[in-house]
């Protein structure tokens, strides 16, 4: 009889540090819930609000089964409840809706925190009470966590700064070619158009019949072309013009 007693108290004992077991996982995942949902709540725009939602989401998840087998109702409920809010956060199409679901979601995850604070106080009279709704253990590893994820999100927005300034100084340095590339054209045109009134004017005082000398247009979109190839361009043009010029000197002389 006695081992019978004994038995069943070995068996009470173990169901007993099964729950508290399992009390101890739900209230960090809930506990990592409510610390996401606050930062969610915190956020000034809907991406982090919607980044920080979801891991909340994903932690009331994982928080179910242990609950469970917690046999905590309540904080089950409210788990529930919490998940349901913000299942509804992604699918917000402005800030100021999905803050809506967020704080609802925050005022019942810091309910379900406390419920269960309750029951694995009543699991185990040994439980220490806490000022937070936490242990020191989980609230600095949260701590630690979220100090990782800022420092991702800080780097990520960092990066995404970098190639801003790069775009746009790749932006100003592509301007800058294009005005210096509008500058050298115009001076070769003023060039030519000078060369070929210097031109005329000679074979006009050299009184001998020529054909006037004209500049012909291109249909070439010499700007897209780089600096050393619109040099190249025009000095080929004025070598043209120079040698048209002496033909008509020649002409000059028959």
């Amino acid at each position: 009889m006695n081992n019978y007693y004994f038995l069943l108290f070995f068996v009470a004992t173990l169901n007993i540090n099964g729950q508290i077991a399992n009390c101890d996982d739900a209230n960090s995942y809930l506990v990592n819930a409510y610390s996401h949902v606050k930062d969610a709540y915190d956020s000034n725009n809907i991406s982090h609000l919607k980044y920080y939602a979801n891991r909340s989401l994903e932690a009331f998840k994982l928080s179910k089964k242990t609950l469970k087998d917690c046999g905590c109702e309540t904080a089950l409920n409210l788990t529930n409840k919490s998940i349901d809010l913000l299942a509804k956060v992604e699918g917000a199409e402005t800030f100021e809706d999905g803050r809506f679901f967020v704080k609802r979601a925050r005022d019942t995850s810091k309910e379900s925190v406390i419920e269960i604070d309750k029951c694995s106080y009543s699991n185990n009279s040994n439980v220490v009470e806490t000022e937070s709704f936490n242990t020191n253990e989980n609230t600095e590893l949260s701590d630690l966590q979220d100090e990782q994820l800022k420092l991702k999100l800080q780097q990520e927005a960092l990066k995404i700064k970098e190639n801003q300034i790069k775009q746009k100084l790749e932006q100003q340095e592509e301007k800058a070619l294009m005005l210096k590339k509008e500058a050298l054209i115009l001076s070769y045109k003023m060039a030519i158009t000078e060369n070929i009134r210097t031109y005329n004017d000679a074979l006009k005082i050299c009184d001998c019949k020529h054909d006037i000398l004209k500049e012909v247009d291109s249909s070439i979109n010499i700007s897209k072309k780089s600096i050393k190839a619109i040099k190249s361009y025009y000095i080929n043009k004025l070598k043209t013009q120079a040698s048209n010029y002496l033909s008509q000197l020649n002409l000059c002389e028959k």
